[in-house]
């Protein structure tokens, strides 16, 4: 696999799995620790979820605040969809702005993000499977969000059909009346 860093936000990674087909099928290693470890850091993680999404589902932008704040490995099993991420951590030079990136069954690329973002994505083929792993536990009364067309952040969706956004994340905020947070406040950990 190949590990390339964003050039522009500190800490951002896009995966590039080394995927191996052929008559049967394929095979590809989703995540090994310690070539993570090598690249990236550590990345432990405590959760893998996994989501299903129609044409035009939007879900996001979400994040946990800290001390619950979450590192995400994200990837599409199948279909596709439009990956963004924001960076909210107050202390980076690329604070307020968005980084987005197609995701698909496919090329089986993954997008890892550190704490510090808020995440979301739109389904652009006719339903996607997604899935995900996180390195802190899932905090309710911590989650949080920013609404998808803020805009400040004038994020391009590229959505060619209706979108559909659950109500939960119509009634997030916008990006200015979200608290923020320093870069080390998004990397406390109650787990040690």
């Amino acid at each position: 696999m190949k590990i390339k860093a964003s050039l522009k936000f500190d800490g951002v990674y896009v995966i590039e799995p080394n995927v191996f087909r052929d008559r049967r099928g394929y095979f590809y290693e989703m995540f090994k620790a310690d070539k993570f470890r090598e690249t990236i850091g550590d990345f432990n993680v405590v959760q893998e979820n996994q989501s299903k999404s129609k044409r035009g589902v939007l879900r996001g932008l979400h994040f946990q605040k800290p001390p619950y704040t979450q590192a995400k490995l994200v990837q599409v099993v199948k279909g596709q969809v439009l990956d963004v991420i924001v960076d909210i951590r107050t202390d980076s030079p690329t604070y307020g702005q968005h980084f987005s990136i197609m995701l698909d069954g496919l090329n089986k690329n993954q997008l890892f993000i550190p704490r510090g973002f808020a995440h979301g994505f739109i389904t652009l083929s006719k339903t996607a499977i997604f899935q995900y792993k996180v390195d802190n536990d899932y905090a309710p009364v911590y989650e949080d969000g920013i609404i998808y067309d803020d805009h400040d952040l004038n994020i391009d969706w590229r959505a060619k059909y209706d979108i559909f956004v659950n109500d939960k994340d119509m009634a997030l905020m916008k990006f200015k009346n979200v608290e923020h947070f320093k870069t080390i406040e998004y990397f406390a950990n109650p787990l040690g």
